[in-house]
């Protein structure tokens, strides 16, 4: 594969190498929410080497499996794409919410009094989830049904909510409050790092709490820089005179 160029956005890397983003996130490079910053900018933000960077994500071997890899979503059309999301991500973050509230809060329980900073993250998880359930409602009854039809139109669509922007920005503005929930619980947890006194479940929590991290941000980066942008630019497309 040719050289990574250190102009590109994070956004515009990951839809060109999806086997990159676990690896992005690892590095602490935000390629969703903050998905329109330029590779190098970025890497300067958090003091990196942007060589030595570039270097290292270069030699990632493309072929390995990931789940990012399983689906060409980069060349999905809006439907499709928003199936993919709803079948992907909607599922696996429906599911792991669910699963990782009681671990949460037995593991503070169990362990709180050691290390306090597990009860801080067990509440930011409680708060992760109240914003990310209803989230999840609003984009499954009314945005995604609204894209879907505007996939299908052929001609300017009407929307009670005036335009499709005005949803979009109610979704980003919480898939921006999510990434910073996410984010206070990496820090929490020094990265997702189990102390040496940490039991199975202790371990249990962290790594699931890492994958809903990476498949959150995946999650939103298909949304905010590729589907949001594609059903804008569509009904734009679409209202505008012939």
């Amino acid at each position: 594969m040719n050289s990574i160029d250190s102009d590109l956005t994070l956004a515009a890397l990951v839809t060109e190498r999806p086997h990159l983003a676990p690896h992005l996130d690892a590095l602490g490079l935000d390629f969703c929410c903050g998905g329109q910053r330029r590779l190098v900018d970025a890497v300067d933000a958090l003091g990196l080497d942007l060589a030595a960077t570039v270097s290292q994500l270069e030699t990632i071997n493309a072929d390995e499996h990931t789940a990012a890899a399983d689906v060409d979503w980069n060349s999905l059309g809006m439907t499709d794409l928003v199936d993919h999301i709803e079948s992907t991500h909607h599922t696996y973050l429906s599911g792991a919410l669910t699963a990782l509230d009681p671990r949460a809060q037995k593991v503070a329980n169990v362990h709180g009094e050691r290390h306090p900073e597990l009860i801080e993250i067990a509440r930011t998880f409680v708060a992760l989830r109240a914003d990310l359930e209803p989230h999840l409602i609003k984009e499954e009854r009314v945005l995604f049904p609204m894209i879907r039809e505007l996939d299908t139109a052929d001609e300017s669509a009407s929307f009670h909510c005036g335009t499709l922007g005005n949803p979009i920005a109610v979704m980003s503005s919480e898939h921006d409050q999510a990434g910073e929930l996410l984010a206070r619980l990496r820090s929490l947890s020094d990265g997702y790092t189990v102390p040496d006194d940490g039991c199975a479940s202790y371990q249990a929590l962290y790594s699931g709490l890492a994958a809903l991290e990476a498949d959150t941000h995946l999650h939103i980066h298909k949304e905010n820089n590729l589907l949001f942008p594609r059903a804008i630019a569509a009904e734009q497309q679409l209202a505008a005179p012939t």
